[in-house]
């Protein structure tokens, strides 16, 4: 049976390009805009409240936090820190949550100046996403802004915040990844990661950093040092190594496995074809970075990804709209949407699996939010899987084997 149409769950004025949850509040943060053309169209991150409405999942936009003529395309998280990487420049926000009373004055602003949040009513599609109106309210403080890429078309392309967040990793169209401390943004460390543009960036285990590029690599790097190469086709002779480069990296938990990591990778085809080739997951060991599984995952080109807290899910997202989770194990397709966006998905991210993420759930396994070019916002709910307990597994058994014996002895009689 196919999915339901995913619920759109929030409608932003501009194009959306990234979203992130807050690890221990109910909180999507998502942003985009039209950059800095003269077309109207508005740039801002926006900040979602995330509650349980009768059974449903609905958002409320507490506030809309403009960013003048910079578009937002990457974001990384960090409590209240926002890393956004707007042109050639990272901007470092900090964010808090105020009861709206302690923020308004009696003109309807809040103290900062900025108009409070406006009230939005967007489409919710099978009656699962809604709009609601705001509760609480939020401000934004800038607190640094330092440039991190330096090509004649100069853009930011990915942003990650280490585990203690006491580094922050930048790479961009010219190649070359940047290390920042934080959060003074003292930049340590700087080198020629790839021949061309970062894709992305994943941060491992011992301070390692993996690197995706447009130029065929994917590399490992402690500090300024190459630890490896990836090759995900070495066990696949038949395809040439300039066939597929690499479009996304991340580390993931394994189930069952505490401090275990696991690095999944996106492969597509480097070229666009009138019978396209499939896509690859690759699936490696988070220590020797050895391949240990590689699975195709359809022929829509695979524009991002990203992996639920525990390590059970992956998400893709396509440049022609459809939304996919599979399994992270197996690498197995679990859940498929055909053209979820009506144009490229720019991000995906998993609801966080805290006590809070949990309460949102509200009894599914997991839930995915997809944000898109069409400045959509959609909903993505896999419904908890129906599985027996061990011991009623055990216990069938049993009782099967004594079914066989006793019409064995009733066939044969003296059997036993």
């Amino acid at each position: 049976m196919a999915p339901r149409r995913p619920a759109e769950l929030y409608r932003a004025p501009f194009p959306l390009y990234t979203v992130r949850f807050h690890p221990r509040r109910a909180l999507a943060i998502t942003a985009g805009g039209g950059g800095a053309a003269k077309t109207g169209i508005r740039n801002g991150v926006h900040f979602l409240q995330l509650e349980q409405i009768g059974g449903q999942l609905s958002a409320s936009l507490l506030h809309s936090h403009d960013t003048e003529t910079r578009a937002t395309m990457t974001m990384a998280l960090a409590d209240d820190i926002i890393a956004a990487g707007q042109d050639a420049d990272c901007h470092i926000l900090r964010f808090s949550l105020q009861a709206p009373e302690a923020r308004r004055g009696s003109d309807g602003r809040n103290g900062s100046g900025e108009k409070g949040p406006r009230r939005r009513k967007g489409p919710s599609p099978m009656g699962q996403g809604d709009t609601q109106s705001q509760s609480s309210e939020v401000t934004v403080e800038s607190l640094h802004s330092v440039r991190t890429d330096f090509s004649p078309d100069a853009l930011q392309k990915a942003v990650r915040f280490n585990a203690d967040c006491s580094l922050l990793v930048t790479g961009g169209a010219d190649g070359f990844l940047r290390l920042w401390e934080f959060p003074s943004m003292k930049k340590t460390l700087e080198f020629k990661a790839h021949d061309g543009e970062i894709e992305d960036i994943a941060l491992g285990p011992d301070n390692k950093v993996v690197t995706a590029g447009r130029d065929f690599q994917c590399c490992v790097w402690q500090q300024d040092q190459l630890v490896t190469g990836l090759r995900w086709n070495e066990n696949l002779p038949g395809i040439p190594d300039k066939a597929y480069r690499y479009q996304a990296c991340r580390f993931g938990a394994v189930e069952d496995n505490a401090g275990a990591l696991r690095l999944y990778t996106v492969q597509v085809p480097h070229k666009r074809e009138r019978r396209p080739p499939p896509c690859y997951l690759t699936k490696w060991d988070g220590k020797s970075f050895l391949p240990l599984l590689t699975r195709p995952c359809g022929t829509e080109v695979v524009s991002c990804l990203s992996i639920s807290d525990s390590g059970t899910f992956l998400g893709l997202g396509t440049v022609t709209g459809s939304v996919a989770i599979h399994i992270a194990f197996s690498l197995q397709r679990l859940y498929y949407v055909k053209e979820a966006h009506g144009i490229v998905v720019t991000d995906v991210a998993f609801v966080p699996e805290s006590r809070r993420g949990r309460e949102l759930l509200a009894g599914n396994e997991a839930a995915l939010l997809s944000v898109a070019v069409d400045s959509r916002c959609k909903l993505h709910l896999l419904p908890s899987r129906r599985s027996l307990p061990v011991w009623l597994l055990l216990l069938l058994c049993a009782g099967l084997i004594v079914a066989a014996i006793l019409l064995l002895q009733l066939a044969f009689p003296g059997f036993l």
